[in-house]
């Protein structure tokens, strides 16, 4: 069972508006209907039954994928990688345990989609262990305010979490490295405020190190070059259309390309940048 369920559906992840427009006109199951199609897939294998299952439930999935817009990465992926959660949770499903579906799904869910940030948001991974990966996700939230946290509310945060004081600073440190305007957005010019344009070294102006930077650059766009040749045609065009074009295409963009499922395009991504980092690192 694959994203071919949803794409047979005709609903394709476009704006947010018009996806959710598509996905509300899907008819919501009623806990005996649910539970029918749920014995019919377990027992029978009957896909027709999944299906019905994974559209019912598409609606939730976008509900959270909405809550984690905030770490600026697509849309129409979050959903994507929501839909997988609900797709491997459909597989698990037993309807003789008492709970509903979307229950028992949010777990699936809100894993797929946490480990999609985990590896797209930033370059420098910020969350590795399980310890960062919970602090990751509910550092920021269970903050009361903007600055740093006092050391009796770190030591809160890490009873409430269960993890070290320690770990609580050093995420708290890395979700702090946002990217600072040089110069102040004051338009007072006697105003008392200090911007890093005031106060940084120039060191890295003189000609020799921008000679030696712009050097640096241009070798590493020659290995990234030599790198994608190493590629087929098809994991070539991926890689370009996803993180190099300007307008970069969704899965589902390059899934219509292609005509396969947005699936199959994350997996030949994947193999892809493995490849690319590995002869990168050569």
């Amino acid at each position: 069972m694959n994203n071919a369920l949803i794409s047979s559906a005709g609903i394709g992840i476009g704006s947010q508006e018009d996806y959710f427009s598509a996905i509300s006109r899907i008819p919501r199951l009623d806990a005996e209907e649910e539970r029918g199609l749920a014995e019919r897939f377990r027992r029978e294998g009957d896909l027709d039954a999944a299906r019905q299952l994974v559209l019912a439930n598409l609606r939730f999935v976008a509900y959270i994928a909405r809550g984690y817009m905030g770490y600026g990465l697509p849309f129409a992926d979050l959903v994507q990688e929501g839909n997988i959660g609900l797709m491997k949770a459909v597989k698990r499903y037993d309807p003789d345990q008492g709970v509903r579906l979307v229950s028992f799904a949010v777990h699936w869910i809100r894993a797929e989609i946490h480990e999609f940030i985990l590896h797209n948001w930033r370059i420098v991974k910020v969350a590795t262990t399980k310890a960062q990966r919970k602090l990751f996700f509910n550092l920021r939230k269970m903050k009361t305010h903007v600055g740093w946290l006092t050391a009796g509310e770190a030591e809160q945060v890490a009873q409430e979490l269960g993890v070290a004081v320690g770990d609580v600073h050093e995420m708290e440190r890395r979700l702090s490295q946002q990217d600072t305007a040089l110069e102040s957005h004051t338009d007072d010019a006697d105003a008392d405020v200090m911007s890093p344009i005031d106060y940084l070294n120039q060191e890295g102006d003189d000609p020799e190190t921008l000679l030696a930077d712009r050097e640096w650059e241009m070798s590493r766009q020659d290995q990234l070059k030599k790198a994608m040749a190493s590629l087929d045609e098809r994991s070539r065009d991926i890689v370009f259309r996803r993180w190099l074009s300007p307008d970069k295409a969704t899965l589902h963009d390059l899934a219509d390309s292609y005509q396969v499922s947005a699936e199959r395009i994350r997996q030949l991504e994947s193999g892809a940048m493995k490849k690319l980092k590995a002869a990168m690192a050569a």
